[in-house]
């Protein structure tokens, strides 16, 4: 029995991220009509808040600058990373992403995405065989929040993070106190805050200038886009997934019917303490993210609940944070501050347990696996003479940071060790050997300098490892980090076009999922700069195709 619809359209999108925008675009484009429910007051999702780049191998932008990248290397690469036994990276799947890339990048700029070519900002792991040092990112182009018009108090914002400068430029700007590149860097971030104040409006980077595009987009197609209109759950009908109830803040609850299809594209459950405990143990994983607010889980419990299958969902998208005294998150050190020399990474026996270059995944996934919750940035004076510690430049020592004890200084790595509670020996012993090997050019433990990503970050003026400082000049300093995320990486198992499906791996009629509410492509790693929001996207794109009858890219 249908019962009472008030209203129907093609295709559903729970959510308004990346992933959401770009499945809607590509429906519309495929002759569907499209609603776009919100449960917040802001759109843009957690792709807004983000750093706003898309890795996304043998991409068109790439080619236009003469890059050589292709999606046969691309296939290698996700070959030698992942390897072909994880459940939600299947090798057709990762086909359908790669395939999908060219035709999804060219209907995005076909409705007026302006992108840019990251280059240099290579992959994480550009070791291995199809790996790509130079780098395989996009990100969107500076926008002027002007042109959002009535739309401008409506995207979602990372707080506090306002600086006009794009992801890819953060690696030059943090070394502003060691190179000219640096030095200009900064002169041009000057500029464009200078011209912020002039034109009485920010100019968005990053995430914000993707979303902002893509809102804009959304817009220019006439794409029914809601906000305040919290999805309360899926209606089945036989077996398949018909429409939704939607309870907006202000009116009761309505029945929208979905005659093509309902895409969840609202995110994981970073912000969901509940299930942070069941699913990962972390007691306070939701107090360290920087995931979207609405990031609740409420869509990934309804969709098991209408038989879903999941996987990883022990995964973050990890990145290590510092804590104020407050609890707050004082801000991510990966990869600005880690990658750099004269510092290094330790558990409370004073053991180093992870490459310190290597890419925030990792990090925090070897954070988790070695006893490193919480664990402690060891530092000599170098470090804080040379280098920014969040959004604090070199030189700089904020009074509240030793007063509180956030940051830790000492004269000794002894005395160092007694105020954080590592063991002394075993971090006299660490530095000791740390040292050897900075001094050598070769960390023989955990190889850090040896990839072109572990560089990306470094200082090129110390030798002969760029990415190796030894500890040895006093004070020393210390700060405790804990492995924060910027969205959980676990979710509803996928097939190639997004189709959610059971455990016994049939599809749910009527249902698709894309972004951190999926189980990813790429299993548990992270291959380069941007791939969670590059598969977000490029499953929206799949999806919406795929309900609208096309089911070739």
């Amino acid at each position: 029995m249908t019962g009472h619809w008030d209203e129907e359209t093609d295709l559903i999108v729970i959510g308004s991220g990346g992933g959401a925008f770009a499945a809607a675009l590509a429906a519309v484009n495929a002759g569907l009509s499209v609603i776009i429910f919100e449960k917040g007051s802001r759109f843009g999702g957690s792709t807004a808040m983000s750093g706003g780049i898309l890795w996304l191998p043998g991409n068109p932008v790439l080619k236009r600058t003469g890059d050589s990248d292709s999606i046969a290397e691309g296939r290698t690469y996700l070959d030698a990373l992942i390897g072909q036994t994880d459940p939600s990276s299947t090798p057709s799947r990762r086909e359908a992403f790669l395939q999908a890339i060219a035709p999804m990048v060219a209907m995005l700029e076909g409705e007026g995405l302006k992108f840019y070519a990251c280059e240099g900002y290579s992959d994480y792991y550009d070791d291995l065989p199809g790996g790509h040092s130079a780098g395989r990112a996009i990100g969107a182009k500076m926008i002027s929040a002007k042109r959002l018009g009535d739309d401008r108090d409506r995207l979602q914002l990372l707080p506090g993070w306002n600086l006009p400068i794009a992801t890819d430029e953060f690696a030059a700007m943090s070394l502003a106190a060691r190179t000219i590149k640096g030095k200009i860097m900064t002169l041009r971030v000057a500029a464009r805050s200078l011209r912020q104040k002039l034109e009485g409006a920010p100019l968005y980077f990053r995430g914000a200038a993707l979303q902002a595009r893509m809102l804009l987009a959304v817009r220019k197609r006439g794409i029914d886009l809601r906000a305040k209109s919290p999805v309360a759950g899926l209606i089945e009908e036989d077996g398949a997934i018909t429409g939704v109830r939607i309870t907006p803040k202000d009116g009761e609850e309505r029945r929208v019917r979905a005659r093509r299809g309902v895409l969840i594209a609202a995110g994981g459950y970073a912000r969901n303490p509940d299930l942070r405990r069941r699913h990962q143990q972390l007691g306070s994983g939701s107090d360290w993210t920087m995931a979207n607010p609405g990031d609740t889980g409420d869509l990934l419990t309804e969709a098991i609940a209408h038989g879903a299958a999941t996987a990883h969902l022990d995964q973050s998208w990890w990145v290590p944070v510092s804590l104020k005294a407050n609890g707050q998150i004082a801000g991510f050190h990966s990869p600005q501050e880690m990658q750099k020399p004269y510092c290094i990474t330790v558990n409370a026996k004073g053991a180093r347990f992870v490459n310190e270059g290597a890419s925030y995944m990792e990090l925090g996934q070897a954070m988790r696996a070695h006893d490193g919750v919480p664990a402690w940035v060891v530092m000599d004076a170098r470090h804080r003479r040379y280098y920014p510690w969040g959004a604090v430049p070199p030189r700089v020592m904020p009074g509240s940071w030793l007063k509180s004890g956030y940051m830790k200084r000492a004269g000794t790595i002894e005395e160092l060790a007694a105020q954080c509670g590592i063991d002394a020996e075993g971090l006299k012993r660490t530095v000791e050997r740390f040292n050897r090997f900075a001094h050598a050019g070769r960390d023989e433990d955990f190889h850090r300098g040896d990839r072109a990503y572990d560089r990306y970050q470094a200082d090129p003026r110390v030798k002969p490892n760029p990415s190796l400082g030894a500890i040895e000049q006093a004070p020393f300093y210390a700060v405790r980090i804990v492995p924060g995320d910027v969205g959980t990486a676990g979710g509803l198992m996928a097939d190639e076009d997004g189709r959610v499906l059971r455990a016994d791996g049939s599809p749910i009629a009527g249902l698709y999922v894309t972004g951190n509410a999926s189980a990813p492509v790429f299993g548990s790693t992270y291959p380069g700069p941007g791939a969670s929001i590059a598969a977000s996207f490029v499953f929206g794109y799949r999806a919406a195709r795929h309900a609208a009858g096309a089911n070739h890219v």
